[in-house]
């Protein structure tokens, strides 16, 4: 694993919009990072070589690496319920894959073109000193919002300094809140608390990498550098106005799709050919 700028995804058993989006986001990546950042995909719930099948061709310093419920550390899996056991706590397992980098953890469903200047500037500083989360259109913090800074953030896009104790950060915020964690909304608290009660926490906007979904209040256009796209890699178990929420993601994304496609530097049907040189 190279370079001192790492990327990493956490990714499980997908949909195939899911699939979609994270090739995607691995390109938008590969093309604002170049050749020299190191790139890696934490697969769980299925196999790596399934996994790159679903997905598809990603950029060649792309690794895909096997997690299981294991790489959860203990002190923190026997606080969870069996639902964010299975969901959410994912992006833990391990807490720190490149614990020596500038290392920016990215869901699946969160995509970047382009640099946001907040992002941009953290990296340029090779600052040591801060931590970077993505602002949230509310705030929706769980159990822990109180421990928290005043701004909206979530989980979808969490940069770390070299060095950064994570687990010892994480360790501190559970010491002041006992109990389980049992919403799903539990976890970025816990991961805003961390990051927000060791460091000074840097947001990057939410008109920088929108948060897009059918449903308010998330928008269903995207960012000037990126989009998340809330539920993408799920099935939502509820109905809208008779549809069901699931078919209304994907025919959102699919409608998006062309854009982001020749907005990461792929050619209109996606497949690999003359990619768009990466950002300096």
């Amino acid at each position: 694993m190279r370079g001192r700028v790492a990327i990493r995804w956490t990714a499980g058993d997908a949909s195939e919009a899911g699939f979609e989006a994270l090739r995607l986001s691995a390109w938008g990546a590969y093309r604002i990072f170049g050749p020299h950042a190191a790139y890696a995909v934490c697969i769980h719930t299925l196999g790596a070589d399934e996994a790159r099948a679903r997905a598809g061709e990603l950029p060649g310093p792309v690794e895909w690496v096997e997690v299981s419920r294991s790489e959860i550390p203990r002190f923190l899996a026997r606080r969870l319920d069996e639902r964010l056991f299975e969901g959410a706590a994912w992006r833990f397992a391990p807490l720190r894959l490149f614990p020596h980098h500038l290392e920016i953890a990215i869901d699946s469903d969160c995509i970047l073109w382009s640099l946001p200047p907040a992002l941009a500037g953290w990296l340029a500083a090779g600052d040591h000193r801060t931590c970077v989360m993505a602002e949230d259109v509310r705030r929706m913090l769980g159990r822990f919002a109180g421990l928290c800074g005043p701004k909206p953030v979530h989980g979808g896009l969490r940069a770390l300094p070299p060095g950064f104790d994570l687990e010892a950060a994480l360790r501190r915020v559970l010491d002041e809140r006992d109990g389980f964690l049992t919403s799903q909304l539990d976890e970025p608290g816990l991961q805003a608390a961390a990051l927000s009660l060791e460091r000074p926490l840097v947001t990057v906007p939410v008109r920088d990498i929108a948060i897009v979904s059918p449903f308010p209040p998330h928008t269903r256009r995207l960012g000037r550098h990126g989009a998340h796209f809330v539920g993408l890699s799920l099935t939502p178990p509820f109905e809208v106005d008779g549809r069901n929420a699931a078919a209304l993601t994907r025919e959102l994304w699919s409608s998006l799709r062309p854009e982001i496609t020749w907005r990461v530097g792929l050619p209109e049907r996606g497949v690999p050919g003359e990619l768009a040189a990466p950002e300096p």
